[in-house]
């Protein structure tokens, strides 16, 4: 047999919050280890858990700490980018703590703050006796001491059938590994709701091999709970130690974290109601408190601000998060502030932005917070997300956790460094989760909007993701129902009809009863009034029909463009005199795209809706924002909603037919010549829509207003 399996990386494909500033590897004994380092400051070592695992496990930790702290983190040998070896002797706990040294030697760190999870707890404790010059405190989250009495005869016996902890056993593992991982994961995940964590974490078990695990378990040295040498390397810590422990824990018992507070005259946090790994099911917390002992054992005092105000004598202070994914939050979201700010004189709004939305912001002259710097891109990682013009939205959504948790934490900061009279919330995901979470955060009122409620499966992902969408739907509706309190206003961008006719789920409401028990409706925010728009003269255009492109704020949309240019040809058989303007948005380079007689490509252009108004057919996503601009405008128009977008492919669909708009193609029918015929005929018709009223922002401002 090979002593050794070379690194084979690590499987998780998600867009990082944070990438590392620096990487690299130690060597010992043959064997090379990866490790990463974020940010500056006071060190914090994260120590591995067990090699089922690599350092992926912190990445709700690692973005908001790095803002405050160097975050030094590196892969367990046994997974993620270090060596795989087969020998049980190199997984001696010994081994995994000189690694820890040799990883603060790499990186020119002297002491650090020792932090783990796990097996990674008892190593950084093991670190913290062994060198305690290296070590200013130790934060361990569910210490992994093993129960007495230490027995091999479960995990080596053959058994005829593996139930429950019996697959715990390395020849269920060798014969069916995937089966044992989901299993166990569902221990360590004992809350409900918690799918995603789950299946993070069974595919970084699959990263590494049951060869490599049993390997792991042989060489195994870790003392039980009841040994003399483990209760005096427990004693012999000087160091401040924190220990955190679930109380529903399945796989080390509360007990056992008790124990270790005690011997080591650590403060013990209990996380009610929490599994085995809170580092990742309740991540807000986990991370405040190991900033503040990392502050704490580094002498820090927290930032006290410079001047305080009575608020008699200070203005009205509003903070508006508007969700980054693509531009029709931002242009509704200003009408809303312009409306509130004539209902709330003085008033002062703040956003909490990040591109696209900033470049409709920064072309109005909005305040844009400091803070919003340290947002985690969304749109970059919806960008990654697309295929040809498609994207699975509720996946992507799923799969952007680490960078909501990331983005949260700068919103909680900022929240609780300054005063704000109200939050308002259009869609960002995080804040309304997070605060659901953790409802003692909530320290003003929070209006929250949103223009869409239900997650809804797409038909060819099967059972399983009709299951996790359910799952995900009852979890809100857990969380609105048991607090009440954390949306002071929920607001419906839209009215009762525009919400689909389905269920949440099984056995769950139907979407628009549940939704109108818990909503106010402000109607429709077109961004604009349809009673003002302009003449297309204005804008330079003559009496050729003109046709607009356009595909929103998201860097989505370049195969819809291609293909809309490809379509020209036919077309102008039919209006050879057509005229076409392609808007790329913020995020598509113009120069990307072919130079065409009669066609104009443009980046960005504020207000586009004088353009669509303009138009005599529009070429458009299935985005909301788009199409009903051009719904209001009475305006014909093609949209070619995101292939497995659910959002563009049912609630905007339904709504548009509400409307009375039903030209609808999806992309894999829509060939050139298709797509080119179609918009012949649209030019020069006269479509009949439903009229949008243009009151929709001060009907929420009006709501808005009474928090304040």
């Amino acid at each position: 047999m090979s002593t050794t399996i070379g690194r084979v990386g690590r499987s998780d494909t998600e867009t990082p919050a944070r990438m590392p500033d620096e990487h690299g590897f130690i060597e010992r004994d043959g064997i090379k280890v990866h490790w990463e380092s974020h940010g500056s400051g006071p060190a914090i070592l994260l120590l591995p858990a067990w090699s089922i695992v690599h350092s992926r496990q912190w990445k709700a930790g690692i973005p908001y700490l790095a803002r405050r702290f160097r975050v030094i983190a590196f892969d367990p040998r046994g997974n993620g980018l270090s060596d795989r070896p087969l020998d049980p002797a190199a997984y001696s706990e010994r081994e995994f703590v000189a690694d820890a040294v040799a990883v603060l030697d790499a990186t020119g760190v002297e002491r650090a703050v020792a932090a783990g999870h796990s097996k990674g707890a008892t190593r950084a404790l093991m670190l913290a006796a062994a060198h305690p010059e290296r070590v200013v405190g130790v934060f361990a989250v569910s210490p992994a001491v093993p129960s007495p009495p230490r027995s091999m005869e479960g995990f080596n016996a053959d058994l005829e059938r593996y139930e429950g902890w019996a697959k715990y056993n390395r020849h269920h593992w060798l014969a069916e590994y995937r089966d044992f991982l989901e299993f166990f994961f569902s221990e360590v995940f004992c809350e409900p709701h918690s799918t995603k964590q789950i299946e993070d974490c069974v595919a970084w078990g699959l990263d590494t091999s049951p060869d490599v695990l049993i390997a792991s378990i042989d060489g195994d040295d870790r003392e039980p709970c009841d040994s003399p040498v483990w209760h005096a390397l427990c004693r012999s810590i000087a160091c401040p130690v924190t220990v955190v422990h679930g109380t529903a824990e399945r796989v080390i018992p509360f007990e056992r974290g008790a124990e270790v507070a005690e011997l080591t005259g650590a403060r013990l946090v209990a996380f009610e109601g929490s599994g085995h790994a809170p580092i990742a099911r309740d991540p807000v917390q986990v991370n405040l408190l190991l900033r503040d002992f990392a502050e704490g054992v580094n002498g820090a005092m927290p930032a006290k601000p410079a001047t305080w105000r009575r608020t008699a004598v200070r203005p009205k202070r509003a903070l508006f998060i508007s969700s980054p994914i693509g531009l029709g939050h931002a242009w509704r979201d200003v009408a809303i502030a312009d409306a509130l700010r004539t209902r709330v004189p003085g008033l002062e709004i703040h956003w909490l932005a990040q591109p696209p939305v900033t470049t409709v912001l920064e072309h109005r002259g909005e305040t844009i917070h400091p803070a919003s710097a340290e947002l985690a891109s969304e749109a970059v990682h919806i960008d990654r997300e697309a295929g040809e013009h498609d994207l699975h939205a509720f996946q992507a959504l799923r799969r952007m956790d680490e960078i909501l948790c990331a983005n949260y934490m700068v919103f909680d900061d900022l929240v609780h460094e300054e005063a704000f009279d109200v939050w308002i919330a259009d869609e960002a995901w995080e804040v309304d989760h997070f605060l659901h979470e953790n409802p003692e955060r909530k320290c003003a009122p929070l209006a929250w909007l949103t223009d869409f409620v239900g997650y809804l499966p797409m038909p060819d992902r099967g059972e399983r993701e009709a299951f996790v969408a359910a799952d995900y739907n009852a979890e809100m509706i857990e969380h609105v129902e048991r607090h009440p309190s954390v949306r002071d206003r929920s607001i419906f961008v839209g009215d009762p009809e525009d919400i689909v006719d389905e269920r949440f789920g099984p056995d769950l409401p139907a979407i628009r009863e549940w939704t109108e028990r818990h909503f106010d409706f402000a109607g429709y925010i077109p961004g604009f009034d349809p009673r003002a728009l302009g003449e297309r003269a204005e804008l330079g255009y003559g009496d050729e029909p003109l046709c607009v492109v356009s595909v929103g704020g998201s860097g989505v949309g370049a195969p819809l463009l291609q293909r809309a240019l490809e379509a020209l040809p036919a077309a102008r058989e039919r209006i050879p005199e057509l005229r076409v303007l392609v808007v790329t948005g913020p995020r598509i380079d113009p120069a990307s795209l072919p130079a065409i007689d009669g066609v104009e490509v443009v980046g960005y252009v504020h207000e586009l809706w004088r353009h669509l108004a303009a138009c005599d057919v529009g070429v458009v996503q299935g985005g909301l924002t788009t199409t009903m601009e051009l719904v209001a405008a009475k305006r014909p128009f093609v949209s070619l909603p995101l292939a497995s977008h659910f959002e563009q492919q049912f609630h905007v669909r339904h709504r548009l037919a509400r409307y009375g708009a039903r030209t609808t193609l999806q992309f894999a029918d829509a060939s050139p010549a298709r797509l080119g015929g179609l918009i012949a005929e649209l030019v020069g018709s006269r479509p009949s829509y439903l009229p949008v009223s243009g009151d929709g922002a001060g009907r929420a401002a009006d709501l808005i207003a009474e928090l304040l």
